[in-house]
């Protein structure tokens, strides 16, 4: 029998503030950006980089404690899966958007963060099927992006 695996890893920094909302029965959900960077050198040896941005989404005690110590710029690193989900906007068009569901996370935070917070958490996501997915317009605006 064949298995599969999803499995994410990203170290980079929050591109916005986390936004903290609770599901009608009350878990807590939380989501926020993070931008990853590549850098490489081109075939004529110039350096080239790109920014990658990420959606990520947590739950429950990990939710909380991403809101309470993390804040726009933060260095983060974070494990988890990928999820699509799809919603028919309000024009009837059909749109998708793929997030990292947030199992575990360290914050990176060294001695010339703010923050100067440095924990893990792990928190497994709830099996509440119910759960309303975060609002659809959380896209990342370019004012948002910290460079």
């Amino acid at each position: 029998m064949a298995s599969s695996l999803n499995k994410v890893m990203v170290i980079g920094n929050l591109t916005r503030d986390p936004e903290l909302r609770k599901t009608g029965s009350g878990t807590a959900v939380c989501s926020f950006g993070v931008a990853t960077n590549r850098t490489w050198k081109d075939s004529s040896g110039e350096k080239q980089e790109q920014a990658e941005f990420h959606n990520i989404v947590a739950w429950a005690r990990l939710a909380e404690i991403i809101t309470q110590y993390l804040k726009k710029g933060n260095r983060i690193y974070v494990e988890g899966r990928l999820q699509t989900r799809d919603w028919e906007g309000q024009d009837g068009v059909k749109r998708y958007r793929t997030e990292i569901i947030a199992e575990n996370m360290v914050m990176l935070g060294g001695r010339g963060e703010s923050s100067g917070v440095s924990a893990a958490a792990s928190i497994p996501e709830p099996q509440e099927s119910s759960a309303p997915a975060p609002a659809a317009d959380d896209e990342i605006k370019l004012e948002d992006i910290p460079f």
